[in-house]
């Protein structure tokens, strides 16, 4: 760890952010060292941060950029980056795109999304731009229609598509379905989700000669924090981008930092370099373990608590634990939590809620009311889940009633998980 670059960190947020300086007002001057910090309360830093009033700024935002981060329609998350980190970004993360297996020549289709305040076809946009890669760059974007992407790829000759799995898997479907093989394209950058085998099969039968690897990872809250390994097959593994970027990972049961391999802990990265939105010991919603600790390798292997990642479409358990609780006004429900699963080549979100109603067949149809007031809620909150769905990218929101004492809980300490991610 750099502590005196740390050092400089927290004396600008505890001077410039009253959230931060209210975060740590009982820590003593001179504080160095980030294990020394309380670990940011995912749910208090997006409460303080708000797109008409910020007390997590630490000035005003007049120039750069602003990205949405999932949340719902009501209580969007926004992210926001001054012109300087931005481009500095872009820079270091376009440093690690040699080691997807990019090369010189390359004509690059970009068929991330586009619009509506997301950020991931601008930020390839410009890391490509960026990039000591020389490529072409065909920005095609997910939005477009299918028969415009097939005959965009032949007709320029695109040698890579850069998309999420969930769209590149749809555009396997189309090119199967009435294209017939593309040959040409040789490599898949994917990011933005998980990336599994049953994708990467139908990815083959459309593209026979396509490899797939992760273009990085990265959030919009808390900005670049890892580039991808070219000497390790598994898409999972990543190397943290050591200069700006500060990777942890913490036992989730006891708060420790992890060192040894093997151990999954959830993901808490620090970014040294950003300064207007700062992100501190922030939790970023992801559990993983270290591969090479010395390296700073580590293998993603799932979610973690702050939320569900299906498909592009994250939701938040509080936004989930906030629409429940709006429906539930006789107290019908006991207790939920989400289970991620993923099938058919595509990820399902199922809310598990616990009720004796599932014991008393007078109560069905009150339950049935509440499940059916509880999915047009979220409709009209996370239409992109519905949209998803709709394309065939995602399975539909499911809802799955157990008894009391139907919900998962932690084998060594007893707890109920909030968050089940069955896919890995």
């Amino acid at each position: 760890m750099n502590d005196r670059r740390t050092a400089e960190l927290i004396s600008f947020v505890r001077k410039h952010s009253p959230f931060y300086r209210e975060l740590y007002a009982d820590l003593p001057d001179g504080v160095s060292e980030l294990a020394a910090l309380p670990i940011t309360d995912h749910t208090a830093y997006w409460n303080a941060h708000g797109m008409d009033k910020s007390h997590l700024l630490t000035g005003p935002h007049t120039e750069g950029l602003v990205f949405k981060s999932g949340g719902t329609t009501g209580s969007p998350k926004v992210a926001v980056y001054t012109r300087d980190e931005w481009r500095a970004m872009c820079r270091l993360f376009g440093t690690a795109l040699p080691a997807t297996g990019l090369r010189a020549g390359d004509r690059v289709a970009n068929l991330f999304y586009a619009g509506e305040l997301y950020s991931s076809f601008v930020f390839t946009y410009d890391l490509l731009q960026e990039a000591p890669v020389p490529t072409v760059q065909l920005p095609i974007a997910g939005s477009s229609p299918l028969d415009f992407t097939v005959a965009a790829l032949r007709d320029f000759s695109a040698t890579v598509i850069a998309a999420p799995p969930t769209a590149l898997c749809r555009l396997a479907r189309h090119v199967i379905e009435t294209a017939g093989p593309l040959l040409g394209i040789r490599l898949a950058l994917f990011s933005g989700e998980a990336f599994y085998d049953d994708q990467l099969a139908l990815l083959t039968e459309a593209f026979p000669n396509i490899t797939a690897r992760s273009i990085g990872y990265a959030s919009v809250d808390a900005g670049i924090l890892a580039g991808s390994v070219i000497d390790d097959a598994d898409t999972r593994v990543h190397e943290v981008f050591t200069a700006d970027k500060v990777v942890e990972l913490i036992d989730p049961e006891t708060g420790e930092p992890v060192t040894e391999t093997d151990r999954p802990g959830r993901v808490v990265a620090t970014d040294l370099a950003r300064r207007l939105m700062p992100v501190i010991r922030y939790p970023v919603g992801d559990i993983a373990e270290w591969t090479d600790y010395e390296r700073r390798r580590f293998r993603l292997l799932g979610r973690s608590e702050e939320g569900a990642r299906v498909g592009v479409v994250t939701v938040y358990l509080e936004d989930l634990r906030a629409a429940v609780a709006a429906v539930d006004e006789d107290g019908t429900v006991a207790g939920m939590q989400v289970v991620l699963r993923h099938r058919d080549g595509r990820d399902e979100l199922t809310i598990r809620m616990a009720s004796d109603a599932t014991a008393d067949p007078a109560r069905v149809a009150e339950r049935d009311v509440l499940e059916s007031a509880l999915l047009r809620g979220l409709a009209a909150q996370r239409p992109m889940l519905a949209q998803e769905a709709s394309l065939g990218n995602i399975h539909p929101l499911a809802v799955e009633w157990v008894a009391p004492d139907g919900l998962a809980i932690n084998a060594r300490t007893g707890k109920q998980l909030r968050l089940l991610d069955e896919r890995a």
